[in-house]
């Protein structure tokens, strides 16, 4: 039976003596007597502290004060978390919160989003991927954790929260006040023909369901005659392991790898083959992504480019390929530790390293009015309610790598029918 994984956090069992896996007894002695040595060094801190401090402290302050500290040097995913960051956590996993609408990470030691969700306060006030938080409320960010960051920015629907960022590539500061609101996540936003018997179906999030989800919008698509698919990943940070294997099955024939993962420990190893039986294997297709596509994103993308069953467009993927495990604590608390990293199905390493796109094409804003020409396509027809005459009328959006990819499509059909 295939382990429910959430990529980038995944909850299982640890055990104690893991740490000194496939070492000799010798070393072990070695090993334990350094870390005595260093464990005295701490011990004698603790002491002086408790003694001396000006004012009195509390062991259990102090001890989960170096738990943090120790679990921050590692990396930037790896955290401790006291009872009630680990309940704030678990809220991710229900679905539904108060907040903004973004995926953070921890960046060249800066708070960074991996994407805003689409449809969400921080999406609308125009918030994107990359951009660098720099204060939440007025506070320097620099000293958070990505746990106490998002505690910061979540909170009662219809409370304002003020975040200060950096956006590189405009050099300059920006000041956004976001109204938090209820964050409802669904995992694929639009399925349709796009033209010409092009598909396009975009995947926002890795959920239980996707895989379920997803497979409701091919066949609807196939019914219409579908002759070629975009799935599009742009913006889409990740979620559920077992979500991305049964994603990109559908596309791969039985028994080849999806993903790998590898670890320190060989408990941590594991290889995900394709098993699922509903193929979509007739068209050809073109996965889109850019910076805000990290971990189960890059999971498909990179099974899709290494087993040459389509071609990835867009810029490249974020990086993120390390697999963190949750280990609860018996007072409620919790740690959460990197022990493994993803490998496409050639080996490639995708943490830190992202997916190169196929074929890069960079996104362009929305051409002006009057710059538009018949060459510039509209790809939607969303339905906007006027708030006056409450009378519907058409709203249309440019997207240049969506276009790219309808080309790119129809260019690979012509060449198969010839």
């Amino acid at each position: 039976m295939r382990r429910r994984i959430a990529v980038g956090m995944m909850v299982i069992g640890f055990l104690a003596g893991a740490l000194f896996y496939n070492v000799s007894f010798a070393e072990k002695e070695e090993v334990s007597d350094n870390l005595y040595k260093e464990l005295e060094l701490f011990s004698d801190a603790m002491s002086l502290i408790r003694s001396d401090y000006v004012e009195e402290a509390k062991s259990k302050d102090l001890i989960y004060g170096a738990m943090k500290g120790m679990l921050a040097s590692l990396d930037p995913y790896s955290q401790f978390m006291d009872p009630d960051m680990y309940k704030e956590m678990k809220i991710e996993t229900e679905g539904e919160f108060g907040g903004i609408g973004i995926v953070i990470t921890i960046k060249d030691n800066l708070l960074t989003i991996i994407s805003p969700i689409d449809d969400t306060p921080a999406h609308k006030v125009g918030l994107q991927a990359g951009d660098k938080i720099v204060k939440i409320e007025d506070e320097i960010t620099r000293d958070l954790t990505l746990i106490e960051a998002v505690k910061k920015l979540r909170g009662k629907p219809g409370t304002d929260v003020r975040v200060t960022v950096l956006r590189e590539e405009e050099r300059k500061l920006l000041d956004f006040t976001i109204t938090r609101s209820i964050i409802k996540i669904e995992s694929i936003k639009r399925v349709g023909i796009v033209k010409d018997g092009i598909g396009y179906i975009r995947l926002v999030e890795f959920q239980e369901n996707t895989h379920r989800d997803l497979e409701i919008g091919l066949r609807d698509l196939e019914k219409e005659g579908m002759e070629g698919l975009i799935l599009d990943l742009r913006n889409n940070p990740g979620g559920l392991l077992d979500s991305a294997v049964s994603v990109s099955e559908k596309f791969l024939e039985e028994g080849k790898v999806v993903v790998s993962t590898k670890g320190r420990v060989e408990s941590q190893n594991f290889i995900f083959n394709s098993k699922s039986k509903k193929k979509h294997l007739d068209y050809p297709m073109v996965v889109l992504v850019n910076g805000g596509s990290a971990s189960a994103s890059e999971i498909v993308a990179g099974a899709i480019q290494d087993h040459k069953r389509g071609l990835i467009m867009g810029t490249k993927s974020f990086g993120k390929g390390s697999v963190q495990t949750v280990v609860p604590l018996s007072d409620g608390s919790a740690v959460r530790l990197t022990t493994s990293k993803y490998f496409t199905p050639s080996g490639r390493s995708i943490h830190g390293e992202g997916i190169m796109p196929d074929i890069e094409v960079e996104y362009k804003k929305e051409p002006k009015a009057e710059e538009k020409t018949d060459d510039n396509l509209a790809i939607f027809d969303e339905l906007q309610e006027e708030k006056e005459d409450k009378e519907e009328k058409e709203k249309t959006e440019y997207d240049n790598q969506v276009m790219s990819a309808v080309d790119v499509l129809k260019g690979i059909i012509l060449y198969g029918r010839k």
